[in-house]
């Protein structure tokens, strides 16, 4: 079975205390867990199938169950009708041949792994025996004592990479851990005191898989009929799933002869075909929400559902295509009564009003009917519904949000958008729901943020001038307002562009007879002293500006890098200025006594007023080519393009220009530029401009401030 690992839940009796395993689970399935794993050592067999058919109650097709080594309890249970996926053995429990055996082929079968060894000997299973491992432990856990030596997630990775089959993380296993157990290949995380003993199951759950799917690109699919003319169906719905951020895929229902002004014709592929096509995509790719749209007939729905009870996808959104704009009914009774049933299985159904009416068995006329139906349905069947107001009459546009389960109800304000591009905004609304909540999204902020896109989506539509009936909605206005549809520039390549940039600064500080005489040794002492002393005034400031860096970086990597970085300007390199300026003192105030020239303040003026004014971006490229064209130079001297005597250790200078070419601050300004240019790569067009800006100020002012001292003016 190709199942979804993300989040997995062993259960642990003692930590559930008075709650219970079976509220435990039903809560932690609530948040989002995928898999349940009982475990339950000092239980007898027949205790354990009791708990099994407990659990699958509860769990109610909203995820997988398993159980650990007890293969003869899985087969009891499914004897008394009770759902159980598949057992999970350990390397000396049941052998995994015979479970398979016993279970059959869409059995979940997982194996316990810590070595090379085991790694070894489930290659040597026929293809197909064991769908998953657990690899761990990832770090001592009390849960279980005679755990082998951890794993860490070096360990973990090093398995992880050598293993043909999926690996979840398991065995000490804390939220903390979600990033780098992710990064470091693992499937999915396996769980037991920090849901067991939680407060919340429910909020704890949620939490881990919004952070197991921050960044991941969510693979949605699209169950629909197809629409040739691109607005609605599936191909509306890839369109709405790429453009918030999803991987489309789809399963064709229907195949239909429409363009903007209706439907010509209909032509339905047979269910077995249509079973085919879910099974290709779900047997390879594990699936992160699933979109429902038209279904023609009975058995249709019915292979849509059979299907949803063997795969168990984490989100189902499902929109009920069955009464078309004109009123006319587009279901048979049986197609209606088996799409009711269909209900149960979805997180989310989306009617229109007259959709709404049908699956209540309600007149809805006006809001307060509407709203009055959805509590009702979601009562029945146990699913949210998204209420949609677009069929009122007026100027407003409302919907609203309603799951009885939960006991919320959040409506979303809106007016009316006059355009006659309507075409594919249920199939349009419905996908991007189903993208937004597989990005672990709350429900409510999903809702609010596909509004936003739709209401932009709908009033760009008349421009794009398609067809002479209702026309589509622009899925990717936004993005091309917001030039988010140009291919986004990597950090090596943003790096070359600035360092471009300001070639003529760079040539112009090669030229400054500051940097000659500096580099041959014949710079007076007076010009050089004056040197120190704006920079002993500028490295003051300069280190602050570091700071605010550090303290809005977004990684601990980067806060501890430009801290240190701030350390190093007025501890290591003002006690060489000092050495210059005041030897007998040290650093202290006479360091700082000379007035500050107009290069000095006008560039400090800068790094101000972006440290203070500015994001985290722009404070690292602001402060980038005091690193960068220190560096660059010291570099050249180090080679002799400046002369060999700048490479002699008699040079009147020569521990000066020594820290230019330390390759400590070498390698700090590699870090700088990786730092610098990855946040660019990742900011947004305007952000981007802005920090290539000042990086560009920050180098002229690096000009000024060599060729102050001799009394020059930089080039323009």
């Amino acid at each position: 079975m190709n199942a979804d690992l993300s989040l997995y839940l062993v259960t642990d009796a003692a930590l559930c205390g008075d709650r219970g395993v079976v509220e435990t689970v039903r809560r932690a399935v609530d948040g989002g867990v995928r898999i349940v794993q009982l475990r339950d050592k000092d239980a007898t067999d027949a205790e354990t199938v009791d708990q099994l058919i407990a659990l699958s109650r509860v769990i109610d097709g909203r995820a997988l169950l398993v159980v650990n080594d007890r293969l003869d309890a899985v087969v009891a249970a499914r004897e008394r009708g009770a759902r159980v996926d598949g057992v999970h053995l350990g390397q000396g429990d049941a052998s995994v041949l015979r479970a398979r055996e016993a279970l059959g082929p869409d059995a979940l079968v997982g194996l316990t792994a810590n070595t090379r060894a085991h790694l070894d000997a489930v290659d040597a299973l026929p293809a197909g025996t064991v769908d998953y491992l657990g690899v761990g432990v990832i770090r001592p856990t009390a849960t279980k004592p005679d755990h082998p030596a951890p794993l860490g997630v070096d360990g973990f990775r090093d398995l992880a990479a050598a293993s043909s089959l999926p690996c979840v993380a398991i065995g000490g296993v804390g939220i903390d851990d979600t990033e780098p157990l992710r990064d470091a290949g693992a499937a999915g995380l396996a769980v037991v005191s920090v849901l067991c003993a939680a407060d919340d199951p429910e909020a704890t759950a949620a939490e881990f898989r919004r952070r197991w799917l921050a960044g991941a690109v969510p693979r949605v699919l699209s169950i629909a009929g197809s629409d040739p003319s691109g607005g609605a169906g599936i191909q509306a719905d890839l369109k709405s799933i790429a453009a918030n951020g999803g991987y489309g895929m789809a399963v064709l229902t229907a195949l239909t002869a429409q363009n903007t002004q209706g439907v010509r014709a209909v032509h339905v592929p047979p269910a077995h075909f249509l079973r085919a096509q879910l099974d290709a995509v779900s047997d390879d790719i594990v699936i992160d929400a699933v979109k429902i749209g038209m279904l023609a007939d009975a058995d249709v729905i019915r292979v849509v559902g059979a299907w949803l009870d063997r795969v168990r996808p984490p989100v189902v959104v499902l929109d009920p295509v069955m009464v078309a704009t004109s009123g006319d009914r587009l279901l048979d009774p049986d197609a209606e009564r088996a799409l009711h049933d269909l209900l149960a299985r979805a997180t989310l159904v989306t009617p229109n009003l007259a959709e709404l009416a049908v699956l209540s068995g309600r007149d809805v006329v006006d809001w307060e009917d509407a709203l009055s139906a959805a509590e009702h349905l979601s009562a029945a069947v146990g699913v949210a519904v998204l209420v949609k107001g677009g069929h009122l009459d007026g100027d407003s546009a409302p919907d609203a949000l309603v799951d009885a389960h939960r006991g919320t109800r959040q409506e979303f304000a809106g007016t009316r958008i006059p355009t006659r591009n309507t075409h594919g905004t249920g199939c349009s609304l419905s996908s991007a729901l189903a993208t937004l909540l597989a990005r672990g999204e709350r429900p409510a902020d999903a809702v609010s943020a596909a509004r936003a896109w739709l209401r932009e989506s709908l009033r760009a539509g008349d421009a794009l001038s398609v067809g002479r009936g209702h026309g589509p909605i622009d899925h990717f206005a936004g993005l091309r307002e917001r030039a988010a549809a140009q291919t986004r520039p990597a950090a090596d390549d943003i790096a070359a562009a600035w360092w471009q940039d300001i070639a003529e600064i760079r040539a112009g500080i090669d030229e400054l007879p500051f940097i000659r005489a500096l580099a041959d040794g014949t710079l007076e002492r007076g010009p050089f002293l004056i040197y120190l002393a704006q920079d002993a005034l500028y490295l003051r400031e300069y280190a602050r500006v570091l700071a605010e860096a550090a303290r809005l970086a977004p990684t601990s990597e980067e806060q501890a890098f430009w801290a240190d970085s701030a350390q190093g300007s007025i501890v290591g390199e003002l006690e060489l200025h000092a050495s210059y300026l005041t030897p007998a003192q040290g650093v202290s105030a006479a360091t700082f006594a000379a007035e500050p020239g107009p290069a000095t303040t006008a560039y400090l003026d800068h790094l101000r007023s972006v440290a203070f004014g500015g994001d985290y971006g722009e404070i690292v490229a602001a402060v980038l080519p005091c690193f960068w064209l220190y560096t660059d130079l010291g570099r050249r001297l180090r080679a002799g393009e400046f002369g060999e005597y700048a490479r002699d250790p008699q040079h009147p200078y020569a521990s000066w220009l020594t820290t230019y070419a330390d390759p400590a601050f070498e390698a700090a300004t590699e870090k700088a530029i990786a730092y610098a240019s990855g946040a660019a790569a990742q900011a947004d067009a305007p952000t981007r401009a802005r920090m290539r800006r000042v990086f560009a100020v920050s180098s002229a002012h690096e000009l000024a401030f060599f060729a102050a001292p001799m009394g020059l003016q930089p080039l323009r």
